[in-house]
């Protein structure tokens, strides 16, 4: 039995996608900027022996992403076993022990998934959850819970620090890096409006910060990407020798910025291995150039392919 028939079997067997068994390998292409060449989810699997973290940027609503997700999973733990680690945008922090005690059987899915605050797509990244459910993979919830990335929006760091001691380990450490350089200026064209002059609530002086309705982008999203690259680096200084799959929107790893560049805080020896995948209408008959910048290996997806959600 091939990968793409084990996947359809385990996922017609657990009650996964819909889409299953629509979609294929017919429906995407994966271009290697290293080579110059178009490659297989295997060639990106053996290129992780030599890295540690493989930084899967997704577009949420791409059911073809979210299919290669599930065997590369699926791929990276025939390869490396006890190794193999996953780490999702989609948790927060303080869900960490209800995610534990999901993945050890001790709770109830229906429960999980209140407790967890699993997001609306949930059945997106089900398939995910559940094969490291059976295979006893370990699971990162990485992200910063949104209550703190609104307050740090509205209020800036300062805010943070004031919180009380037992919500700071739900964060990145304070006070944390905020978006620069080309990644600053990309965060500042989402707001389509013109950037103002402001300080830190620290008292650093800081570059010109995107606004959108009073609340700061600049240092709300920061959070996220900050707290998200900690999580990865503190799983790694306790469980040495570990690959991880880290999911996330593809704005939070293109072109190696925001968690990929935080990751250089909390460890600069850490490794990254950067994958950019969504869809486009020159599918497939791709220009390369045109997306080699973004990562070290590019997905392109068949967009006719329907949306896992609206």
């Amino acid at each position: 039995m091939n990968l793409l028939q084990r996947f359809i079997a385990i996922s017609f067997i657990f009650g996964w996608s819909p889409l299953v068994g629509q979609i294929s390998a017919d429906n995407y292409r994966i271009y290697s900027v290293k080579t110059g060449t178009e490659v297989t989810l295997s060639s990106i699997v053996a290129d992780m022996a030599n890295f540690d973290v493989l930084f899967y940027g997704e577009e949420h609503d791409d059911a073809v992403t979210h299919f290669i997700e599930a065997q590369l999973l699926t791929l990276m733990f025939e390869q490396y076993g006890e190794k193999m680690v996953l780490s999702l945008e989609m948790f927060d922090r303080d869900v960490q022990t209800v995610m534990d005690e999901y993945l050890q059987g001790s709770i109830r899915e229906k429960h999980f998934t209140k407790d967890a605050r699993v997001w609306s797509n949930y059945t997106d990244y089900k398939p995910l959850i559940e094969y490291a459910k059976t295979n006893s993979i370990p699971v990162v919830c990485a992200n910063a819970a949104s209550r703190y990335t609104n307050l740090a929006g509205r209020e800036g760091q300062k805010a943070l620090m004031a919180l009380p001691e037992s919500a700071k380990p739900f964060m990145a450490p304070l006070p944390y890096d905020t978006a620069s350089g080309k990644y600053y200026e990309k965060l500042v064209e989402l707001t389509r409006h013109d950037p103002i002059t402001t300080t830190d609530s620290t008292g650093k002086q800081i570059a010109p910060v995107a606004m959108m309705g009073g609340f700061n982008l600049i240092m709300g999203q920061s959070l996220w990407d900050a707290t998200m690259a900690y999580s990865i680096a503190q799983y790694l200084k306790s469980n040495k020798g570990q690959k991880v799959l880290q999911i996330n929107g593809r704005f939070h790893s293109d072109e190696g910025y925001a968690i990929v560049t935080q990751l250089k805080n909390y460890n600069k020896k850490i490794k990254p291995l950067i994958i950019s995948a969504g869809p486009d209408l020159s599918f497939p008959e791709i220009d390369w150039k045109q997306f080699s910048y973004l990562g070290d290996y590019v997905i392109i997806t068949d967009p006719s392919v329907p949306k896992s959600f609206e």
